[in-house]
């Protein structure tokens, strides 16, 4: 597999295949296997940077809802709603994750997204990860660790092409190809009660 590049544009759920027009999508669930996925959620917590980044919102800025961390290579810096982030190094406990993701896509990320979602109140709104940074068609590797989190994922310009599912602790999901310039995606809030959720989103910044 190369930088962008994913099989038949399509999510796999268990033995369900649902295809997405425009879309480069796989879903590894239980990826991560448990014992790593306990020990990694625990290390986490305790060892990255937290910290409430301070976004744009209808021309104004506003505090983000859940605690994030950028992390990567010294020159991945990163702009994001109007914020240039410069990285935190490498947590050592993040690197061996790192190599099994190079593995397993042949993709070498230089850097990573942690979002930390205390409850159900912390969310995600509608968004593309297209900045300029990533390129026209990046690979994302999205990490999930903790209580399952409902992710949607829906077409630009036809919402009805839309497909939702629940992500849990040590699920995969993989974007690539067109699946940014054609789709936005969202964690959206929920009522009910839900565990802490980290999420990891591997990038490759051009530099």
């Amino acid at each position: 597999m190369v930088q962008g590049k994913l099989p038949h544009a399509s999510v796999t759920i268990m033995s369900e295949r649902l295809d997405l027009p425009g879309a480069q999508v796989t879903w590894m669930p239980g990826w991560l296997p448990p014992a790593q996925a306990d020990a990694l959620l625990a290390a986490l917590k305790t060892q990255l940077n937290w910290e409430v980044h301070r976004i744009r919102m209808f021309g104004r800025e506003v505090d983000s809802p859940r605690l994030s961390c950028w992390i990567g290579d010294p020159q991945a810096r990163y702009r994001y709603s109007g914020t240039l982030f410069d990285p935190h190094p490498w947590p050592g406990v993040l690197l061996p994750v790192r190599d099994q993701l190079r593995q397993a896509t042949a993709t070498t990320f230089n850097s990573v997204l942690a979002n930390c979602y205390r409850d159900g109140h912390d969310a995600m709104g509608w968004h593309s990860d297209d900045e300029k940074e990533l390129g026209p068609q990046p690979l994302i590797a999205s990490l999930s660790l903790g209580g399952e989190r409902r992710f949607a994922l829906r077409h630009r310009q036809d919402p009805a092409l839309r497909r939702t599912w629940v992500l849990g602790h040590g699920d995969l999901l993989l974007m690539g190809g067109d699946t940014q310039r054609n789709y936005r995606h969202a964690l959206p809030r929920t009522a009910r009660p839900v565990a802490e959720r980290i999420n990891l989103t591997f990038r490759r910044i051009l530099v």
